[in-house]
């Protein structure tokens, strides 16, 4: 530090601890009572691009269509039949449940469904049969169900041994309202600019725009678990799985909840036993606790006033804030037991004293370029991926100010010792990899070398292709129920394909027209004018478009009009529908038909049909980037559209946006990274040489967990994309620690070999200790059923031991190798070169 502020920060923390430890816990206490507004968002947009156009074309496309949200319940009778009085009326009593319910506004199921038997087409009316009436055939109800169009592979199974309950929920105008004003002041700011009153007017609409989100946020996962439990109370007749996004999104909800909860406490946990292992002393594991405690709430009451959530990318915030407040402390007590065990007569505070700022320096710049490595992560473009990067970066500023605050002002209150430091360890692991290094020194070049070369071919093979489905263990109810309605009714999640229809002038048209034309629009209403949109050439291309989409191998159900159009062949006596048979047929469908395959289909104010596509998230040959690329060429060169007349969107399209981007995310982050840390390492060690052979161990341990990544198949998603930068930002603290005081040593020593052993032996402890306190604490992540914590966790630990592997066998080498820090100098002041 320097000298003035060394001076008031040693008067502060060690002749004041009691101020700083008051001043501490009322600021703690503060936050502590903001930490109640901490928030998740796991919510689909939470996901996605904020500048993707195709988000904002999806929510215009979900507003024309009338799209609500809604989830279907998979209903399958354990010892009964589908179509059975009891199945049938248990089915009706869930019904009647989930329409008591506030805002569930309808339940289609096969309870509604028309059963048109013998019914000609021209014969469909409002009161049309269904399987409740007295007088229908079941077994021929089931089988005309299979055959139809729209209900087969939807409302029931292929094998007519499952049946589908969709229950959808009210349009929330207000979310809408709101949402629609913000993007339109948000498409004027980036076009034209603001006026002040404008910028005023976003600034109150994006504020309550966030409130209301999380009030609705809360409000569907209260209606999600209302809807559990009323399926609970039928489990033991019937075997229920729910699917839907907004079950997946609460689920993803619960899941991060869970684990931020369960398994925060667990690293907590293996911390302390570690740190119990390591230093057997009570002290030496409530100081690291005390930090983390007091760093950790904090950071949440930060989030909690800032209303800044938390999403499934950052979920993990707690343990990575555990990892560095731990390393930080750990490094402090290291180098204070190793001064006192040197330094048997000199006082208690002088020992601190000297530890806590001799530690300085290298701990802020470790906590710099931590701080660096997650600030990259806002380039990324991706909006959970930059939250994550920002809320880290607080949290490695707080963890730095809390230990360099807490830790000596705690120390200087605690007594000095009495009895003896028992020694530490009896397998010296650091003094092996010392003696490693000088022996072998070449061949672990060689090895290194050998290591970088099968990680880039691993990286070679990295993929961005990823599911929903694959987030969770197969045990799990969700990935059970998700399977099911794969397997069984045409899939959960679903894309849309969106086709302005060419102007088809048909051969009936113009006698239609005339003469006919006055009495068809007496009353003058719209839907008698709609009717004339809806002919027999138009209807045949949409059919088409529908059996092209339902053929391709790697899309499960379709819904649109296409069902429609070949259901109403089947009932002309498989027929040919006319137009005039057309124009009749959309004035007499009845309205409940009308709202369920017409209106969500087709817009004939704009010409356009909505294709709603479904893919097999289980099917492990699905390539959902590779899909939504065929079908949009295909859809051109098939049905000779221009490339501005179909397009494709929903939630598997904007996903895949944030995947495809994923690679350049990469790229442009770890670059970033790599920029600013070397450039941080020419600023402390002031040598471009040592500045490049210390980057190199962390761009092998980053390379190696990417290359791992490939090798294994794991994608890269957003939650895994960060795992290269954090490898860096945490496996960078062990180069610096270690080359900041190899490099003063050397200076007193003369000689590589002996300055390595000197260190491995001394700040290489506390990086061992260090890096094996994390790797316990989270080796506990393994056990999540949220497979991208587990990941997280499993490669986070294999991070951290390739980073202290490297900064204790290649760092040194390539200092020894390259002369580093210049000639190596004999005790009588001569100089030599060094041996390599």
């Amino acid at each position: 530090m320097r000298s003035a502020v060394s001076r008031f920060y040693s008067r502060l923390v060690f002749d004041k601890p009691w101020l700083v430890i008051a001043l501490l816990l009322v600021i703690t206490g503060g936050f502590a009572w903001y930490a109640q507004y901490f928030r998740l968002d796991v919510s689909a947009d939470s996901l996605m691009m904020e500048d993707d156009e195709d988000l904002e074309y999806s929510r215009t496309i979900n507003q024309r269509y009338g799209v609500r949200d809604s989830v279907t319940i998979a209903f399958t009778p354990r010892d009964m039949d589908l179509l059975s009085d009891e199945s049938l009326a248990i089915m009706a009593s869930i019904r009647d449940e989930l329409l008591a319910m506030e805002r569930i506004v309808s339940v289609d199921s096969l309870l509604n469904v028309p059963i048109f038997g013998d019914t000609p087409l021209t014969g469909i009316s409002e009161d049309y049969a269904t399987v409740t009436d007295d007088d229908i055939d079941r077994e021929a109800a089931r089988q005309e169900l299979l055959n139809n169009p729209v209900f087969n592979n939807a409302i029931i199974s292929p094998d007519g041994q499952t049946g589908a309950m969709l229950a959808t929920f009210q349009q929330d105008e207000r979310y809408i309202e709101l949402i629609n004003r913000r993007t339109e002041l948000l498409n004027k700011e980036a076009a034209e600019g603001l006026s002040a009153q404008e910028r005023e007017e976003l600034a109150q609409v994006s504020a309550e725009f966030d409130a209301y989100s999380v009030e609705t946020a809360e409000l569907r996962h209260q209606d999600i678990a209302q809807i559990r439990e009323i399926l609970n109370g039928y489990q033991d007749e019937v075997q229920l799985y729910l699917g839907g996004a907004p079950m997946i999104a609460d689920d993803l909800v619960t899941f991060v909840q869970n684990d931020l909860a369960t398994f925060s406490l667990g690293v907590f946990a293996f911390i302390v036993i570690a740190l119990g292992l390591i230093f057997r002393r009570l002290r030496w594991v409530f100081l690291p606790l005390a930090c983390c405690a007091i760093a950790g709430l904090i950071v949440v009451g930060i989030l909690g006033v800032m209303d800044w959530r938390v999403t499934v990318v950052s979920s993990n915030f707690m343990s990575l804030l555990l990892i560095i407040t731990i390393s930080l402390t750990v490094h402090l007590i290291v180098r204070y037991r190793e001064l006192r065990a040197s330094r048997h007569y000199s006082p208690h505070d002088r020992l601190l004293r000297h530890a806590v700022l001799v530690m300085f320096r290298p701990c802020l710049y470790t906590a710099l370029t931590t701080i660096v490595a997650f600030g990259s992560l806002v380039v990324s473009g991706i909006t959970p991926i930059i939250s994550f990067g920002w809320i880290m970066v607080m949290g490695v500023l707080t963890a730095l100010i809390v230990v360099f605050l807490l830790f000596p002002a705690l120390m200087s209150l605690l007594p000095k010792e009495k009895l003896a430091d028992r020694p530490m360890r009896k397998l010296n692991v650091t003094g092996a990899l010392a003696t490693l290094t000088e022996r072998h020194g070449k061949a672990l070049l060689w090895v290194y070398g050998l290591v970088f070369v099968v990680s880039a071919v691993g990286i070679s093979r990295l993929q961005v292709e990823n599911s929903f489905i694959d987030y969770f263990d197969e045990e799990t109810e969700i990935y059970q129920g998700m399977k099911l309605f794969d397997d069984k009714l045409g899939g959960t999640l679903s894309f849309d394909v969106l086709v302005q229809l060419p102007e088809v002038q048909d051969s009936f048209d113009d006698g239609f027209d005339d003469g006919f034309d006055d009495g068809f629009d007496d009353g003058g209403s719209d839907q008698d004018n709609n009717a004339y949109w809806f002919t027999a050439d138009k209807m045949n291309e949409i059919r088409r478009m529908h059996e092209y989409l339902d053929e391709h191998p790697r899309t499960g159900k379709v819904l649109s009009f296409g069902a429609v159009v070949q259901l109403a062949e089947q009932l002309n006596g498989g027929e040919p529908v006319d137009s005039f048979l057309w124009a009749l047929l959309y004035t007499m469908l009845p309205e409940d038909l009308r709202s369920t395959v017409l209106t969500p289909f087709v817009s004939v104010e704009h010409n356009e049909a909505r294709f709603n596509v479904r893919v097999i998230e289980s099917d492990p040959e699905l390539n959902r980037d590779q899909l939504i690329r065929e079908v949009q060429q295909g859809m051109q060169e098939e049905f000779g559209l221009e490339a501005d007349e179909v397009r494709v969107t929903g939630m598997l399209v904007l996903y895949n946006n944030v995947l495809q981007s994923l690679y350049q995310s990469q790229i442009l982050t770890l670059g970033v990274v790599l920029g600013a840390i070397m450039l941080m390492f020419l600023v402390l060690f002031r040598s471009l040489k040592i500045a490049v052979l210390c980057i190199i161990p962390n761009a092998i341990a980053a390379a190696l967990v990417l290359g791992i990544m490939g090798w294994l198949g794991i994608p890269l998603d957003i939650m895994t994309i960060t795992i290269a930068a954090i490898s860096i930002g945490i496996g960078v603290d062990n180069t610096i620690h270690y080359m900041h005081r190899f490099r003063r040593e050397f200076h007193r020593i003369g000689n590589y070999r002996e300055t390595m052993h000197y260190c491995h032996n001394s700040i290489a402890r506390a990086m061992y200790f260090t890096s094996l306190t994390i790797v316990a604490g989270f080796s506990i992540l393994v056990l999540s059923n949220f497979i991208p914590t587990m990941v997280f966790g499993l490669l986070t630990s294999v991070a951290m031991v390739v980073a202290l592997i490297g900064a204790l066998t290649l760092l040194p080498q390539l200092l020894i190798t390259f002369n580093a820090l210049g000639d190596e100098q004999h005790p009588d002041g001569e100089h030599r070169q060094a041996v390599v």
